[in-house]
């Protein structure tokens, strides 16, 4: 939840590849006071069944940079072993081109930040949300 003096972040992941939300993806959250402050880890959840993330931790006052990381490998590999057990037709290899993402965006004091990862395995798009 934002304050007038911080702000807030939330996220989910929906795996355009199967149309359905990507869940057990690990993320993690740093965050910077500035372009030149170093990084500062915050912490981190997972998705969870809907692919969404609801238990990010706040961002401390003063914070002017975020940076979410995206777990992908880890998601892609079980998917392509889920897959195989199914012996479900594969396409492609279903491997990880990206095995992780990273997102860096600014963020201004009161306001709340949704940023969406729509993910597959060859590529990813990012916005922000609602």
């Amino acid at each position: 939840m934002s304050t007038d003096t911080t702000a807030s972040v939330s996220t989910h992941i929906l795996d355009t590849s199967i149309g359905r939300p990507a869940e057990g993806v690990a993320i993690t959250l740093a965050a910077r006071s500035g372009p030149a402050a170093e990084w500062t880890p915050l912490g981190g959840s997972a998705t969870d069944a809907d692919g969404r993330c609801k238990d990010l931790p706040a961002l401390p006052e003063g914070i002017t940079h975020v940076r979410l990381d995206f777990e992908t490998e880890v998601y892609f590999a079980q998917k392509q072993a889920a897959e195989a057990q199914q012996d479900a037709p594969r396409v492609r290899d279903s491997g990880a081109f990206f095995p992780e993402v990273t997102i860096t965006f600014a963020v201004h004091p009161g306001e709340h930040y949704h940023v969406p990862l729509l993910l597959n395995p060859f590529g990813y798009s990012v916005y922000r949300g609602s």
